[in-house]
């Protein structure tokens, strides 16, 4: 794979929330679209795509240090950059 399609691709795991490891803020910048289960969201707090998981918030519950109680759902996760068009390359598993 060349270092331009490479560039194309988003990341295996990307997580929103800024305390997470698998923060990208420069990744998170150029927008990233989301299908899970053959259907586009845009509540999804955390994705892995290898593992076959999303993470969304459950409803407006906080923990005890203030940030969204997430649920975990499985199932197939593709993920594209949304700035390069409806051409995007899909990252699935």
């Amino acid at each position: 794979m060349s270092d331009e399609t490479s560039n194309d691709i988003p990341p295996d795991r990307l997580s929103v929330n800024p305390r997470s490891e698998h923060f990208d803020a420069e990744k998170l910048r150029r927008g990233i679209g989301i299908r899970f289960k053959g259907r586009q969201r845009t509540d999804i707090e955390e994705y892995s795509i290898s593992e076959g998981w999303v993470r969304v918030q459950a409803g407006k519950t906080m923990d005890r240090k203030g940030q969204p109680l997430t649920i975990k759902l499985s199932g197939p996760v593709e993920a594209w950059y949304e700035d390069l068009g409806d051409e995007a390359p899909v990252a699935k598993a």
